[in-house]
C-alpha cells in the first residue's frame, strides 16, 4: 500500500507554514513569516511522525518505515 502523498497534516497547514522531516521520521514545522520552528503542528498542536527512518546501512534510495499497524517495511 502506498503512502498518502498529501496527508491531512500537510493539507491543513496555514499560510506561511512549511515542514521538514529529520532522519528518524519526525516532522518539524516552519513558520516562514516569524522565522521560527516547532515540533507541534500549528493547527492540531500535536507532534507528527512519518514512520519512515533513513538509515545508512540501506542501499541508496531506500528507507526503513513502519505501517500504521507497526510492521516494519522498506520503501524505495
Amino acid at each position: 500500500m502506498a503512502a498518502d502523498p498529501n496527508p491531512d497534516w500537510v493539507s491543513c497547514l496555514p499560510s506561511f507554514w512549511s515542514y521538514g522531516v529529520i532522519q528518524d521520521g519526525r516532522v518539524f514545522f516552519i513558520n516562514e513569516e516569524a522565522k521560527s520552528t516547532t515540533w507541534l503542528h500549528p493547527v492540531t498542536g500535536e507532534a507528527v511522525n512519518t514512520g519512515h527512518r533513513k538509515t545508512s546501512d540501506l542501499p541508496t534510495g531506500w528507507e526503513e518505515g513502519y505501517t500504521f499497524e507497526g510492521a516494519r517495511c522498506f520503501i524505495e
